[in-house]
């Protein structure tokens, strides 16, 4: 493209809208002015056909499409004439305004009429085809359009996007100027998208002080909100503070009158506890006491025939040619006894067994019986290894959506299910699979959609990598010593031949793990340094891998402790999907930029919750036989179509679910032939590989490993250096989790005041 000579400046109606990009305003539209047509591009939010506008910028030639304008300001303006005036009323861009009807309206006021229509509306009742109240309606579009056009340029000023800037304008309306002027914190509470960051970013070109009390309490939040994504339900007091100044660049200014405040607002809670303050975001706080007293109330203690018991147990096991040892069989008997049962143990030591026992003595009781998961590959392993129909915990709970409100990332939401306490699940027994998977929120959703009568039992590794979101929910009911737990610790005998589950073991004990080059499911290939480690992991995941677990080489997981670095996740995925999924000629493709594309047969993963995503199941005919709303952090799924012309990708998940992507929602996706071992927790594969090169201490743990290697069902590889491998198995450090779960449960049920 080059310049041609001289600026121009123009005053026409829009008679054309070529392409309009609503995210960032950018357009090309054709203009009429003095009976010529004039092609324009540039960024101009708000436009509409019809419009009357004022715009300046430079003509320059485009080698494709030859003269246009590069528009470098567009405002609209009043027409000046009559032609304008009825072209732009008949454009559609009035409701209930056509052509027949605009050209009436002018001819009856000519040049005066948009001043009738703003000043005087009763006046257009005159004009045959409207009514007194239509006249004010189509008043009321006319002020409205001309506030908003004003306040799209106001807050693009402000360095806000077109699209951000619809949804400030339809909260707060004309008032926005006063709420950005006085507080425009605000908008971090009330509009969703919008978190502190963006909200400082316009409150320093607002002018708003550096230390100004708005900013101190919005900062605060925020650090709570970041908390609670780490995993933290509070932070000391004195944490909160040190990592406010930071953010905020506030050297030692006492924050102590900011935190008095909001908690006066209700906005937190502070508390004593172990000799220190410690502060909640208020939602968390009295989460954590309805979740213990609920758990209290389910604890109900039945009286039951140990004999009876006993003889069922024996006709199970007749039934099912097995024989319970010792703690399934108090396993067994606990469930039976109790309102709330808890069974953990690692992999190998009969819990699935267990489990079948269980569900089988509550079946032949008469009971009906509900299974869940936190994941919907956790419960088709679950109804894999049981038999029986299981399903996510949100689909359990009927999942209905989020509450109108703010839904910004920085802000945990509770998410709205048709079964709660008003409408709870009608059922007897409920089991949930992977509860180390399981976060603060939905457990409390989970426990509102129990009655008091209904069994709960919660099954899982308390030895897992704890839940992605707030709390540390499994190991704080088993730390209270409050409810009945049985530990399953025997490794039974075809366990005991696996390497995979009995080195599992070694590493949570945090020993020497002895790898043996000839073992068949455990394997360990000695390599120096990221480009040798890839060489080697790549035919390892194409052709070896596959053929030796009979398996699809998309069913193979790549899983590493970091995003970062030359075998973090996003370069392993740009490397990988070379070799996986090369580009062709059959296989669209749509490029992100940045290095990212998305190719049709990629293997991509979901990357945070999204109750609205709507997502189908179709027939073998493409007729739609199931369909419902919600697509979760960690889904993993395969992209069957990119479509430039409907401008969407279309993906399917587990079981089916094809959801479709419009190109502005693909940030919500990543390719994921490798994945991070947080995101692979609940899940098993045939097999996974593993790269083991050096990285932060933080993550190269054992907790992380074990988490890990346990991902596996038939064939652990790890690529790398035995010393990192063996490192992580001497590096025992936990990211402490603030959470006192297990301190409310025990306040319940000693029948104290909750603190």
């Amino acid at each position: 493209m080059e310049n041609r000579e001289g600026n121009v400046s123009l005053e026409g109606f829009v008679d054309d809208i070529i392409y309009h990009n609503e995210d960032n305003g950018y357009a090309v539209f054709e203009i009429v002015s003095g009976g010529k047509h004039y092609t324009c591009t540039g960024i101009v939010p708000m436009l509409s056909e019809g419009e009357y506008v004022s715009l300046s910028g430079t003509v320059v030639i485009h080698p494709e499409y030859g003269e246009q304008i590069k528009v470098a300001e567009c405002t609209a303006t009043a027409p000046a004439d009559e032609i304008s005036m009825e072209r732009y009323l008949g454009s559609g861009a009035i409701k209930g305004v056509g052509e027949a009807l605009a050209r009436r309206i002018v001819k009856q006021f000519g040049a005066d009429t948009f001043r009738v229509i703003e000043e005087e509306p009763e006046l257009l009742a005159r004009v045959k085809g409207i009514s007194e109240k239509k006249a004010y309606e189509i008043a009321n579009q006319m002020v409205e359009k001309r506030d908003l056009r004003r306040v799209m340029i106001y807050l693009q000023d402000l360095g806000i996007s077109p699209n951000m800037a619809l949804k400030i304008y339809g909260q707060y309306g004309p008032n926005i100027y006063r709420i950005i002027e006085e507080n425009p914190y605000r908008l971090a509470e009330d509009v969703s998208g919008i978190g502190f960051k963006i909200a400082d970013q316009i409150a320093a070109k607002a002018g708003i002080l550096a230390d100004s009390d708005f900013r101190i309490r919005s900062g605060m939040m925020y650090i709570l909100g970041q908390a609670t994504q780490a995993g933290h339900v509070f932070l000391p007091k004195e944490e909160l503070f040190q990592y406010t100044r930071e953010l905020l660049g506030l050297g030692d200014l006492s924050l102590e009158e900011i935190l008095m405040d909001l908690s006066i607002d209700h906005k937190v809670v502070i508390k004593d506890y172990v000799g220190q303050q410690i502060v909640y975001a208020t939602m968390y706080y009295h989460m954590e006491q309805r979740v213990a007293s609920r758990l209290d109330e389910l604890d109900i203690t039945y009286e039951v025939d140990e004999g009876e018991v006993s003889r069922v147990i024996r006709q199970i096991e007749k039934e099912r040619k097995m024989e319970l040892e010792e703690m399934q069989l108090l396993a067994v008997k606990e469930a039976a006894e109790h309102g709330l049962f808890v069974l953990t143990g690692g992999p190998g030591t009969g819990k699935t067994t267990t489990i079948n026992a269980i569900i089988r003595y509550f079946e032949m009781e008469g009971m009906e019986i509900r299974l869940a998961a936190p994941t919907g590959r956790a419960a088709k392993r679950m109804k894999e290894t049981t038999g029986y129909e299981a399903q996510t915990i949100h689909r359990l709970l009927e999942l209905s959506g989020v509450p109108e409100g703010n839904g910004n990332t920085n802000t945990n939401v509770n998410v709205a299910f048709e079964r709660n306490e008003d409408n709870p699940l009608e059922c007897d027994v409920v089991i949930i699979d992977e509860m180390s998977m399981v976060d603060l929120m939905i457990m409390n959703s989970l426990l509102k959609a129990i009655p008091v009568g209904c069994r709960l039992i919660l099954v899982g590794d308390e030895n897992q990598l704890p839940s992605v979101g707030p709390g540390n929910v499994l190991k704080d009911i088993i730390a209270s010593e409050t409810f009945s737990v049985v530990r399953l610790t025997k490794i039974f005998r075809q366990a005991s031949e696996s390497e995979i589950i009995m080195n599992a073991h070694t590493i949570n004990r945090g020993e020497h793990v002895e790898l043996n080059k000839n073992s068949k499911d455990f394997l360990f290939i000695h390599r120096e340094n990221a480009n040798t480690i890839m060489n080697a992991m790549i035919p390892l995941l194409k052709d070896k891998l596959p053929a030796y677990v009979h398996a699809d080489v998309m069913d193979i997981q790549v899983i590493t402790p970091m995003r970062k670095g030359p075998v973090g996740v996003e370069n392993l995925n740009t490397v990988l999907q070379q070799y996986l999924n090369p580009p062709a000629p059959s296989k669209n493709e749509k490029n992100l930029g940045g290095g990212v594309i998305f190719r049709e047969g990629d293997k991509v993963m979901q990357i945070r919750n999204n109750y609205q995503l709507e997502w189908e199941v179709f027939s073998r005919h493409g007729v739609c036989k199931d369909s419902g709303t919600g697509v979760f952090n960690g889904d993993i799924g395969t992209i069957r179509k990119v479509s430039d012309y409907a401008e969407e990708v279309t993906v399917e998940y587990e079981e089916g679910k094809q959801v479709r992507y419009s190109y502005k929602q693909l940030e919500e996706l990543e390719l994921a032939y490798a994945i991070t071992i947080h995101k692979s927790q609940g899940s098993e594969y045939p097999a996974v590989v593993i790269p083991m090169l050096g990285g932060p201490r933080m993550l190269m743990t054992k907790n992380l490993l074990y988490t890990a290697v346990t991902r596996a069902k038939q064939c652990v590889c790890l690529v790398g250096l035995e010393s990192v491998f063996q490192g992580m198995i001497a590096n025992c450090d936990e990211a402490r989790r603030y959470s006192t779960l297990g301190e409310r449960i025990v306040e319940v049920h000693r029948g104290l005041p909750l603190g």
